[in-house]
């Protein structure tokens, strides 16, 4: 009998000034695969409007964001330093927004906060004051965090993260008379196409640059060479990995000119499944 681990989505949400934060807490979530999926049979996978919206009409673009991504997550992660983003039409910021249309159906949430220092010549003071009416108003309704600096957030994260799978989420696994699920197709990759997918996954844009220059292929992704330039063998080699990766839909080119791919929904999923092989 075969079956797939159950897959927990959990939505990463945040305003723009955090970026750092929201790439180490995807990096938390597949360790805690790495360590935990096996054992406990679930999946846990990284969701962001980023990554996992696509263009729609005929409604507010927040409300779409909700209903394409938000909608079906698990467990949503907040994290927040000076500003609180951008209204929605109907809430103080998208964040905003996305924190409690997910508390409104009874799901958890972990909030997070930075007191990390900033330059006072940085801040918009009406960002940050409608941050703290936010704070102030989280306090009130349940327990956030507070953290100084990336090493506390990536301790006090993995902590909490651990807490609530297991508090929260159940890990049994079928039964004799349970249902037979079908496990999870994942595209038959090369291993280097295999490589490059799983790091374009952890560039904080999702992208793979592959360009031809005076001085050879360019392929790069997440500030690392792939193609040795000026080695006709290796540029082409890692311009047909490109290629493959974008027959297999897991990246896809934007603005039709080759020359930068970006990782879709079905890549990120790919990426974090064969992670756990």
């Amino acid at each position: 009998m075969s079956y797939t681990a159950t897959v927990l989505k959990v939505m990463l949400a945040s305003p723009s000034d955090v970026s750092q934060e929201i790439r180490m807490a995807r990096n938390i979530i597949q360790e805690w695969n790495d360590i935990h999926a096996e054992d406990r049979n679930i999946v846990l996978m990284a969701i962001g409007w980023e990554t996992h919206s696509s263009p729609e009409m005929g409604d507010r673009p927040q409300e779409i964001i909700n209903k394409q991504v938000l909608k079906d997550c698990d467990l949503l992660v907040a994290v927040f330093w000076t500003r609180l983003g951008s209204p929605t039409g109907s809430a103080p910021s998208g964040t905003v927004e996305e924190i409690e249309e997910h508390l409104s159906s009874k799901k958890p949430a972990l909030i997070y906060f930075s007191s990390a220092p900033v330059r006072p010549d940085s801040v918009d003071n009406e960002q940050y004051t409608a941050l703290l009416k936010f704070k102030d108003s989280c306090r009130k309704r349940g327990l956030v965090e507070d953290y100084d600096d990336l090493a506390a957030f990536h301790g006090k994260f993995a902590r909490h993260l651990a807490q609530t799978i297991i508090r929260t989420f159940s890990s049994k696994k079928p039964g004799p008379g349970d249902p037979v699920v079908p496990p999870p197709i994942v595209p038959s990759l090369s291993e280097a196409a295999l490589e490059l997918l799983r790091e374009a996954s952890k560039d904080s844009s999702g992208a793979i640059i592959r360009v031809r220059t005076m001085a050879g292929t360019q392929v790069e992704t997440n500030n690392r060479e792939f193609a040795e330039r000026g080695n006709a063998r290796s540029e082409a080699h890692w311009w047909s990995v490109v290629e493959e990766l974008s027959n297999e839909g897991l990246v896809e080119d934007r603005s039709g000119k080759g020359e930068v791919f970006f990782v879709t929904a079905r890549g990120y999923e790919t990426a974090e499944l064969v992670g756990q092989h």
